[in-house]
């Protein structure tokens, strides 16, 4: 089994910046791709941005330009660093993670609150 645990997370203004983590641990023998989601109040669990084991990205429109998502894959740790909050970026964000091999499986963090408020 994979563990993974969040943090990061807070109150911030509008403009403000908050930089999350993702720690793998337990059962590593390969991961692959990593993906930032998050969770609106009242809203459906939407994806923010992915990296694959090999560092290419993708991200939600509504994010680009303004979070990078990168990995440490020697320390089995993902990123998210976001810049220029808006209100609109308030959510629960989950760190997921799929790993192929003994121990694969699709592994969810529990998940870290961020909060962009006035």
């Amino acid at each position: 089994q994979v563990q993974l645990v969040e943090s990061g997370g807070g109150l911030v203004q509008p403009g403000g910046s908050l930089r999350l983590s993702c720690v793998a641990s337990g059962s590593i023998f390969r991961l692959d791709t990593m993906t930032w989601y998050r969770q609106p109040p009242g809203k459906q669990r939407e994806l923010v941005a992915r990296i694959s084991s090999g560092g290419s990205t993708n991200y939600a429109d509504s994010v680009k330009g303004r979070f990078t998502i990168s990995r440490d894959n020697a320390k089995n740790t993902v990123y998210l660093q976001m810049d220029s909050l808006k209100p609109e970026d308030t959510a629960v964000y989950y760190c997921n993670a799929v790993q192929f091999g003994y121990f694969r499986g699709d592994y969810w963090g529990q998940g870290t609150q961020v909060t962009v408020s006035s």
